[in-house]
């Protein structure tokens, strides 16, 4: 009768334990003083006394999120350098939206078999952009998983926690019609609409094709774009001027993110808010020009799919403009707040 092993069931210690020699560099480059125990420990130790002295009345901020359907593009590229940094910067953007600054991050990542090259390159994507954001890499979860994960595909989350002071969180409830909307720019997708870009890019190119849109660059490469990380530019904004609110566009696009912001505010005042994004004053990475050729797609359905370039909305008053353009000169005011409803795009 022939051995039953771990191994001949699908699951690869020795490659599970080589990818975590390869990682460990990376990882531990990220751990300041406030690390107590992080890779190989059973559960990793966080001094938060250490970490939120001199913060009054901490609060603490978690978030959990993936990149999606962007891991197949990096396994159809063989590129996993970046969807590692894809993973932290999503997450820092989105806790940032309440003020909060990264503590320490947790990485998840799953596949039918594992490679240790693969998983040393995706975590060392992690690892990178903890770094920039100085927040600690602090464990995580490398898991074999044979029958459930396609052959060639992974998956990849995260889990984020940072802090900010009460007084300090964002969004304020003084919203109000005339508040102006500025815009940080994406560089990209940054790692939502790729169900839909995937499937047009299949049906009517390839990864490597070079359109004429993308200036010499491959498909592939502008939808492997990084996801930013707009953790130094609000911080320099909100030491400029008094910022009121953040929208991080992500899944649903500036339609469905946006009005998140002042939810809070309309509930308490029961004053009625909306939005208008004005066309043109932003530019559109060229990526979407060609997925909108490709597929046809209306206005509408863009704005609700993708970000269209607009990867983080920051609220301020009407006066603070000029002054938050010298701060951020890559922002771009691009519409209003306005007594209504939902967000319109409009000339």
């Amino acid at each position: 009768m022939e051995e039953s092993t771990y191994r001949a069931a699908g699951v690869d210690i020795a490659a599970a334990t080589r990818a975590k020699e390869l990682m460990a560099a990376a990882v531990r480059a990220t751990h300041g003083p406030a690390v107590l125990a992080g890779m190989g420990a059973f559960g990793g130790c966080f001094d938060a006394g250490l970490a939120l002295a001199g913060v009054e009345s901490p609060i603490l901020v978690a978030s959990t999120d993936g990149v999606g359907t962007k891991t197949l593009v990096a396994a159809a590229m063989q590129r996993y350098d970046t969807v590692g940094q894809d993973l932290v910067n999503h997450c820092v953007n989105d806790i940032l939206v309440q003020g909060a600054q990264p503590l320490f991050f947790l990485d998840y990542i799953a596949a039918a078999q594992l490679d240790p090259a693969m998983v040393t390159a995706v975590v060392g994507g992690v690892a990178q952009a903890c770094r920039a954001a100085g927040c600690a890499l602090l464990g995580g979860e490398t898991a074999e998983m044979p029958n459930v994960y396609a052959p060639g595909a992974f998956d990849l989350a995260g889990t984020i926690v940072g802090v900010v002071a009460r007084e300090q969180m964002l969004p304020r409830t003084d919203l109000a019609p005339g508040d102006a909307i500025l815009a940080l720019p994406a560089g990209g997708l940054h790692t939502n609409g790729y169900s839909l870009a995937r499937r047009l890019v299949e049906q009517h190119s390839a990864y490597d094709a070079c359109p004429a849109e993308l200036g010499g660059a491959s498909i592939g490469a502008a939808l492997l774009a990084v996801h930013r990380s707009y953790l130094e530019e609000v911080t320099r904004l909100r030491a400029t001027v008094p910022v009121k609110a953040l929208a991080h566009i992500t899944g649903g696009g500036v339609l469905d993110n946006l009005p998140r912001v002042w939810a809070a505010a309309t509930e308490q005042t029961g004053r009625r808010l909306g939005a208008v994004i004005r066309r043109g004053t932003w530019e559109v990475p060229p990526i979407f020009d060609l997925l909108l050729r490709l597929g046809n797609i209306p206005e509408q359905e863009a704005f609700h799919a993708f970000n269209m370039g607009l990867g983080m909305l920051v609220i301020v008053p009407a006066d603070a403009v000029a002054a938050a353009l010298a701060a951020v000169p890559e922002a771009r005011q691009v519409g209003c707040l306005i007594e209504g409803e939902g967000v319109q795009i409009a000339d």
